[in-house]
């Protein structure tokens, strides 16, 4: 029996279980919690089997550690964030996934956009964990790699990546201190921005540019991520 349960830590913090044996029954309980609505982000987390990005508990629906001092986040949240940015994930879309960790999420956006132009790059400023996601990619889709439509890049993603801007699409999995101005430059307009911001108090909030450029931001639902940071104050001890 899968375990799917919702509950609230506080005001600020929501957490959904939806813990499962395998991939498939993972997304069906996501789906049947009504966390997964698009049937594209469904069939992209689908395909990406978890299992492959995190090495233990793939398929619990809680963050679970990926060596030094870094986390993959719950399959929940990384549903939400597709389901948020399924408008600028269409077929041939460029996006970029800021603190990219084992490489997931970034495989989930690439299965969205995949076409001929469709792109996306992962930036991470721990080494090991770039290279361990290009490995992990390699696993069941080693033409992304090859061809370049997936590149992971080690750098601060606090700067995001300029050279491949501008993005229909950002998102970023550490909080930033305060509105990330550098980071709403590098979309496009139309385009749009997944991050946690805030301290000790954290809000993913959704910052959308209009096609005249104009960004309008919706605050929608408190978290507690690690901080978007550099290599130099993260803690680098290695978890089995």
């Amino acid at each position: 029996m899968h375990i799917c349960f919702f509950f609230y830590y506080s005001l600020f913090n929501m957490a959904w279980m939806c813990s499962a044996k395998t991939n498939e029954a993972l997304i069906k309980n996501l789906h049947q919690a009504n966390i997964l609505k698009n049937e594209r982000v469904i069939q992209a987390m689908k395909t990406i089997d978890r299992k492959d990005y995190c090495p233990r508990y793939a398929y619990d629906d809680s963050p679970q550690s990926i060596g030094y001092g870094a986390t993959i986040s719950a399959p929940h949240m990384h549903g939400y964030a597709l389901e948020y940015l399924e408008p600028y994930l269409k077929p041939g879309m460029k996006a970029l996934d800021i603190g990219s960790g084992s490489g997931y999420l970034s495989a989930c956006m690439m299965q969205m956009v995949e076409s001929n132009d469709g792109k996306v790059i992962g930036i991470e400023h721990i080494k090991e964990l770039v290279d361990s996601s290009i490995r992990n990619v390699q696993k069941s889709h080693p033409e992304w790699i090859h061809n370049e439509q997936l590149k992971f890049i080690e750098g601060d993603g606090r700067l995001g990546y300029e050279p491949e801007g501008p993005y229909d699409c950002i998102h970023v999995g550490a909080a930033a201190p305060s509105t990330p101005e550098n980071l709403l430059k590098q979309l496009k307009s139309p385009g749009r921005l997944f991050i946690p911001v805030g301290t000790d108090t954290q809000w993913v909030m959704i910052y959308d540019k209009d096609d005249k450029g104009n960004i309008h931001e919706k605050k929608w639902i408190g978290v507690q991520y690690v901080p978007l940071t550099d290599v130099k104050y993260q803690k680098t001890t290695l978890y089995g």
